[in-house]
């Protein structure tokens, strides 16, 4: 073969510019492609040799003297025929045309490459960039091609001994950090780190480690065995694991197996439980996905999916591909079916990523409703931890909340889990389709004891997500049930009783009103069930709710408190005060004292408030001596 000078062929004008500042987001991207593409070619020569017991492997190699990266494998290699028409013509891509021509079937092998432009990307970083490739073919002359720009060549004989192909990059000074050590190493462990063929980081530039070796047969005069210095070279170092936890068959798989993958992706804490999806057909996906403990302001906790294709990492949580609420989640996975560099548009529109996608929501569904049905204490063990990503994937994916709406748990203040149906069942008679609940069960400790005195259950719902969930459930889950706060009303807490039936409502809310300065103060008499019980605070759901939204999303609606002051007819504190002056002092120090206990049995007073509370509580004691 003759030298041979020429230009890259191509479509448009100018492109090289474009994909050199366009084609990817990151130029480290370069490493990926041209590794990647160094592992393609051996699967492609193992589907080609059935097999074969060769050592396979790709090398790379930082020359930081020399200023250059090598990259060099040993499989398939080209001719130069094949240069002339997978190099110098950008965007014509071996992969497709091979696999186009190989009769075999996808269980032989994933080839990554699907664009023919990965290659390209090496000039991101590169002055200039050799091609030394020799093909499998028998007969087939070595080839080597150099290019300093991507579009102007050079082709000529090579000196390739072995079938594959080494590429060498000539680093630009700007990119010169590309040839320390730790890069590189950085790079292939994000990107390279689990594909198929095994891949080795070499430092052309390491010095020689000095170990001592014992002499065979020889010893010193005290009868050691005598030894000598030898100089090695570091041996190059292994990057990647081949076979990864993934592709493998969930029945192949240890618990232990699963817990150290998640160490090692993700950090030393445990996780609750996973899923292992392993598909093949309408489309190939493997993976995946742990549960990891969830805190209480997960709202700014992003979990981390990995997503890969064939085994080449391609970004950390592409929302196209994975279900915007399973982002909470840790785990892999791995769709050979996918290019390793689209837009986000293509993702948005590609049938198959729907597809994709929708199918990852059902398996995590499928999960969870499998234990909640077969391993239920197991599930109820998990959902303190798992709530609030079940609650936000409901709110989320309607069609992920219809498949879990019958495994949703309510804790209850005695630590029982009841579905909401369960909860019904239990208490529906008192209730009135109704699920009573706390936020905070020690404040509202006095409401929620007059609920479980009549055997009611209330629900812990004190989690950040819970407020919006309660609105969904009510609005958008067709429920048919109302969530009320144990301080929203008393509907569920009156009985029957002769007690206090003389005391005039009337009369007390204008004593009330009069000493506490709150002329629009609600005031009402109820036969409540626990007679040592004063007095009640009470607010209407909906408005408290809007509120703490509104406190909660930084927004400012000038919207006063509307409490309503339950006095029990049946307290006797309650039935003295009916029967005392309104003016009189130590009358109006009791409303106010009934009123603040009232409402601290609710939530927090304010600091002149309780300020004013333990000056009270302090005269009214004085007065009492």
């Amino acid at each position: 073969m003759d030298m041979e000078k020429g230009s890259v062929s191509i479509d448009a004008q100018n492109i090289m510019p474009v994909i050199k500042r366009w084609l990817y987001s990151d130029k480290d991207i370069f490493l990926r492609e041209v590794v990647s593409n160094g592992c393609d070619a051996i699967t492609k020569y193992r589907m080609l040799h059935p097999g074969t017991e060769e050592s396979m492997s790709v090398h790379v190699t930082v020359d930081k003297e020399n200023k250059t990266i090598a990259i060099s494998d040993t499989g398939i290699g080209m001719t130069a025929d094949e240069v002339r028409r997978y190099i110098n013509q950008v965007a014509f891509s071996s992969a497709a045309e091979f696999m186009k021509n190989f009769d075999g079937d996808k269980d032989k092998g994933d080839i990554i490459g699907h664009f023919g432009l990965g290659f390209y990307s090496v000039f991101m970083v590169s002055e200039s960039v050799e091609i030394d490739t020799l093909s499998y073919q028998e007969g087939a002359e070595a080839v080597h091609w150099e290019s300093a720009d991507g579009m102007d060549f050079t082709m000529a004989p090579g000196s390739r001994a072995g079938h594959g192909t080494t590429i060498t990059l000539h680093i630009s000074d700007e990119e010169k950090d590309f040839l320390e050590m730790y890069r590189v190493r950085e790079v292939l462990n994000r990107y390279c780190g689990y594909m198929s063929a095994p891949i080795y980081l070499e430092d052309a530039n390491a010095k020689p480690i000095e170990r001592e070796e014992t002499i065979e047969g020889e010893t010193n005069e005290d009868g050691t065995p005598k030894t000598r210095k030898v100089a090695e070279l570091p041996k190059p170092s292994l990057i990647n694991e081949t076979q990864p936890l993934w592709l493998r068959k969930p029945s192949e798989c240890k618990e232990e197996d699963y817990k150290d993958f998640y160490h090692k992706m993700f950090g030393y804490e445990e996780p609750l439980f996973w899923i292992h999806l392993n598909v093949d057909y309408p489309f190939d996906l493997k993976g995946i996905l742990y549960f990891p403990k969830l805190k209480n302001d997960f709202g700014t906790h992003e979990g981390q999916v990995k997503l890969f294709s064939g085994q080449v990492f391609v970004a950390d949580n592409v929302k196209e591909v994975i279900p915007e609420f399973l982002m909470l989640l840790k785990g892999v996975i791995d769709c050979p079916d996918l290019p390793l560099n689209v837009s986000r548009s293509f993702l948005q529109n590609d049938g198959t990523v729907k597809k994709i996608s929708a199918h990852i929501t059902k398996k995590v569904a499928d999960k969870l409703t499998g234990m909640f049905n077969t391993e239920r204490e197991t599930y109820q063990g998990y959902w303190d931890d798992i709530a609030p990503f079940v609650k936000y994937g409901c709110m989320k994916d309607q069609k992920f909340y219809e498949k879990v709406k019958d495994v949703l748990l309510l804790k209850t203040v005695k630590d029982e889990y009841l579905t909401l149906s369960e909860y019904q069942t239990r208490n529906g008679d008192k209730a009135e389709k109704k699920v009573y609940y706390t936020n905070d069960p020690k404040r509202q400790a006095a409401s929620v004891e007059l609920y479980t005195q009549r055997g009611m259950d209330v629900a812990v719902l004190d989690h950040l997500i819970d407020s919006n969930f309660l609105s969904f459930m009510e609005y958008s889950g067709g429920s048919e049930v109302q969530f009320a706060r144990v301080d929203a009303d008393v509907s569920g807490l009156t009985e029957e009783s002769e007690e206090g039936k003389e005391l005039d409502g009337d009369s007390l809310q204008a004593m009330f009103r009069k000493a506490l300065g709150k002329d629009d103060l609600a005031v009402k008499l109820e036969a409540l069930a626990s007679a040592e019980l004063t007095a009640m605070v009470t607010e209407d759901e909906q408005s408290r709710r809007f509120k703490e939204m509104s406190r909660m999303y930084g927004q400012s609606f000038p919207m006063p408190d509307r409490f309503e002051l339950v006095l029990n007819r049946r307290s006797q504190t309650v039935q003295a005060l009916a029967a005392r002056d309104p003016e009189d002092e130590i009358t109006q120090l009791m409303c106010q004292q009934v009123y603040d206990l009232a409402r601290m049995a609710a939530q927090p007073l304010e600091a002149e408030e309780i300020t004013a509370f333990l000056n009270r509580s302090q005269k009214l004691l004085g007065m009492l001596m």
